[in-house]
């Protein structure tokens, strides 16, 4: 049905305009008067059309509508667009909306979360906005703080201390190890540079209002697109060479390097793993500029480090919101991807009741689909009552109250959502539910360095985002970011072992952040190895990934 014809036809005046006057000609020029027989036949019609279509658009509760005037809490009318858009303070002003349209309607696809940014992290936003501002690139600040780099001499008292993070790896890990250097550059006041790579631009506004966080083309350091965990100017190779201690009491053998490359990747070694330590940090600290290079969500060893533990608490009340928080600050998808997100939206998902998300992936060598892979993503689906069994026989339902779920179904491999769409298809469901299935791509493989590609991975993830439920496959960063842009706890389906499909098929996650797939299993103290999962409530072990490491909060 053409809901935007319905909204015309609801808003049409009733009567044409009078030029003369202001009011409405009760008839327009030249027509004959209608009898009164024809009046009173007409507004009958009109009644029972019009009762329809209110039936009609209540019935259509998922399209995004704007509340012209609402009440505030002292009984003044307001705009709901201006009380939202910010996310409840999260987002800045000073953008132009038209150059990100996501930014600010996103309020209107997504439900209203459950989780609230704390008045710290509020005003710890602000003022990294105002850093941002000051010492980004075409600043005097920065200008002065490259030229000191090009020297080749630190200078631990400058104005504007820098982190560059490096573009690396497929979607998922790049916007969780953005996340996890954002959050790091919060904590140590350090401006947050990115490494555009190859679309990096094309996937994300600017975060941060009246500058940049691109990192300039004519960047004096070229080779740190090069950086890995054999560069003699990684944190880790320098204590191992002894160009550089973590002795608090003589950090530097000599004077201070003008930067430091943080190897943090999944095959970082136990010197890299080192920058999780106190003393490290102190060392770090007086080093201007530091390349990162990560493909893992390494927030839960940051809280682990005694520097920081006050600050993130005030920031972050609630541990299992950082992702939440910050992924919602940080990710607003281009225009482009907008438009695929929004046109998708509107054609599938708007109005359906409910709507489920099902993200699959599948790290079995071989073609797909795999028989055991569909067996799991039903049995987890219907066990928890996610999707309804299907029916032996037809039978007759009542056309009242019918609910209808639209199910979004993510995958390289289209043949998983061709089973269950055909499932649902040639069988009536045991409840009468309707149960639609869409899978907007399967582009066979990964395709990390495509740009379109990867539009639509990032269109993928933010649908996933806005489903009322959502079903995540073990260790999988793009099932990790969709559902901490939700704030969702999503089912998680085991790693099969053998091509059998494990039992029981899939949990309920703890928290809806993350995983960090590679942390350091160190106490920095004792000087030994330790199980780092069990060192404080709030840092558990995760549940697809049994040496991972997640945020929850314990008082949930």
């Amino acid at each position: 049905m053409d809901m935007k014809r319905i909204r015309r036809q609801q808003h049409a005046p009733a009567s044409l305009p009078d030029p003369e006057n202001g009011r409405a000609s009760p008839n327009a020029p030249g027509k004959k008067p209608v009898p009164g027989i024809t009046r009173a036949a007409l507004a009958l019609i009109g009644c029972l059309m019009l009762f329809y279509l209110l039936i009609v658009v209540s019935r259509a509760r998922r399209i995004p509508y704007v509340d012209p005037l609402w009440r505030n809490e002292d009984g003044s009318s307001a705009s709901k667009f201006q009380k939202d858009k910010f996310l409840g303070g999260l987002l800045a002003a000073g953008f132009g909306e038209a150059s990100c349209l996501s930014r600010y309607q996103s309020v209107f696809y997504r439900k209203e979360t459950a989780y609230l940014p704390s008045s710290r992290l509020l005003e710890k936003l602000r003022n990294h906005e105002a850093l941002q501002r000051k010492c980004g690139p075409n600043t005097e600040f920065y200008k002065k703080a490259v030229g000191q780099l090009k020297s080749g001499q630190g200078i631990e008292n400058t104005d504007c201390k820098y982190v560059v993070w490096i573009s690396y790896s497929g979607l998922g890990n790049r916007m969780l190890s953005v996340a996890s250097a954002f959050l790091y550059a919060l904590l140590t006041n350090r401006v947050l540079l990115i490494d555009r790579g190859a679309d990096m631009a094309d996937l994300f506004c600017e975060p941060f209002p009246e500058t940049s966080w691109l990192l300039p083309l004519d960047f004096p350091v070229a080779e740190f697109k090069n950086f890995n965990i054999t560069t003699s100017a990684s944190y880790g190779n320098m204590l191992k060479d002894k160009v550089i201690s973590n002795n608090v009491e003589h950090s530097l053998m000599g004077s201070l390097p003008a930067f430091s490359y943080l190897h943090l990747s999944h095959d970082y070694g136990d010197y890299d793993k080192l920058f999780f330590c106190e003393d490290d940090q102190h060392v770090l600290e007086k080093i201007p500029w530091l390349f990162l290079r990560s493909d893992n969500y390494f927030v839960p060893s940051l809280f682990l480090i005694p520097t920081y533990e006050e600050q993130l608490s005030q920031l972050f009340p609630e541990k299992d919101t950082v992702f939440h928080h910050l992924g919602r600050y940080l990710f607003h998808p281009t225009n482009a991807v907008w438009g695929l997100i929004t046109r998708y939206y509107h054609s599938y998902l708007a109005k359906a009741d409910k709507s489920v998300g099902i993200q699959v992936r599948v790290f079995d060598t071989g073609s797909g689909p795999f028989e055991h892979v569909l067996d799991q993503i039903l049995s987890c689906s219907l066990k928890e009552k996610l999707l309804p069994d299907i029916a032996s026989q037809e039978h007759v339902v009542s056309r009242t109250n019918i609910v209808s779920k639209s199910v979004l179904m993510t995958s390289l491999n289209s043949g998983y959502y061709e089973k269950i769409r055909n499932m649902y298809w040639e069988h009536p469901t045991a409840n009468g539910e309707i149960i639609s299935i869409y899978q907007p791509s399967y582009e066979g493989y990964q395709q990390t360095e495509k740009q379109m590609h990867n539009m639509k991975a990032w269109a993928e993830i933010y649908l996933l985002s806005l489903t009322d439920v959502l079903v995540t496959s073990a260790w999988s960063t793009f099932g990790y970011v969709a559902q901490g842009l939700g704030g969702l706890k999503p089912w998680i389906m085991f790693k099969p072992e053998n091509l059998t499909a494990p039992d029981p098929p899939c949990r309920q996650a703890m928290s809806t952040e993350p995983c960090f797939h590679a942390p350091p299993f160190y106490d920095c103290k004792a000087k030994k190895g330790v199980d780092t999962g069990a060192l404080v409530p709030h840092v558990r072990h995760c549940e697809d990934m049994s040496w991972g490491l997640k945020l929850v909060d314990q008082n949930k």
